[in-house]
């Protein structure tokens, strides 16, 4: 081979390895940018990955919050006058903050109560409490001799507001004139999900209390069962199974008067509501002026 020719095939192998080389660069220089989109795209899901993960925990912290921390309720008087509500746990229910306190008239006051429990709240009214904490109350008496009832209840004839907590599922209420009545009292739900409906007595029964169920002076109306203390009118001995015992004209009128209100022992079907995780309020007097 020549010089020229030498020349020649030297020029083109130098052509070659640059054309290479610079084709080697270009695919890595694609490479890195491939790369470099590659993490860029990888880094950005994963950081929306952290923030659903972030925000899925959240929302579970708080349900788990939501379900151990129960319903609140909240107590609202109305009526012209001091009323002292009274708390009873079922057994084996926690006791709750307080089990009893003044609530003067226009006024309101909130307790939490944890999933799962059940119990009663009621009014007491015409309380006289000497500077000592002691005294006794004229409807609603819990016979504790103080303003907490302290485990003890009501002394019929009273207006029962009653719950069972679910621990997952429904909540049960109802208002109940079973045990009597002293006075009006409404059962409102916020939040929750289900029926959630409203329930209690609006109406007055102390002004249509027939004389035979009147109590004191006129301060409560006695259930039939209490001022007879027959077994027809107690749903009890041979009348204690929902077939035998039958509504009695004085529940009837009961009924009538508060057709959401339980009237009578098995007054189940239009009486008990139900709600998941709903907040209560329990209103003393709700058709009084505000």
């Amino acid at each position: 081979m020549n010089l020229s020719s030498r020349r020649a095939s030297s020029t083109l192998t130098l052509s070659f390895t640059v054309l290479l080389l610079a084709s080697t660069g270009i695919t890595r220089r694609r490479r890195r940018v491939s790369h470099s989109l590659t993490s860029k795209s990888i880094t950005s899901t994963y950081t929306r990955f952290k923030v659903s993960f972030f925000l899925v925990i959240c929302f579970f912290i708080f349900w788990m919050l939501k379900g151990s921390y129960g319903s609140t309720f909240t107590f609202a008087n109305r009526c012209g006058y001091t009323v002292w509500p009274g708390i009873l746990s079922n057994a084996g229910s926690p006791t709750l903050s307080t089990t009893g306190f003044e609530l003067p008239k226009g006024t309101s006051r909130s307790l939490q109560a944890p999933t799962g429990w059940s119990g009663r709240f009621w009014a007491r009214t015409g309380c006289k409490f000497d500077s000592s904490g002691s005294g006794t109350c004229k409807t609603g008496d819990c016979g504790s001799n103080a303003v907490e009832c302290a485990g003890l209840g009501a002394a019929p004839p009273v207006t029962l507001a009653e719950f069972t907590l679910g621990t997952g599922g429904d909540d049960f209420y109802d208002v109940s004139l079973v045990d009597g009545y002293n006075i009006p009292m409404i059962v409102e739900v916020a939040g929750g999900s289900g029926q959630c409906a409203s329930t209690g007595c609006t109406t007055d029964l102390n002004i249509q209390c027939p004389a035979e169920l009147r109590f004191g002076d006129g301060d409560a109306c006695k259930s039939a069962c209490l001022a007879f203390r027959s077994p027809e009118y107690c749903c009890s001995g041979a009348y204690a199974t929902p077939s035998s015992c039958r509504p009695s004209v004085y529940s009837e009128m009961f009924k009538a008067a508060c057709p959401r209100s339980y009237s009578y022992a098995y007054d189940d079907a239009t009486s008990t509501f139900t709600c998941a995780g709903g907040d209560y309020t329990v209103t003393f007097c709700p058709s009084s002026p505000r």
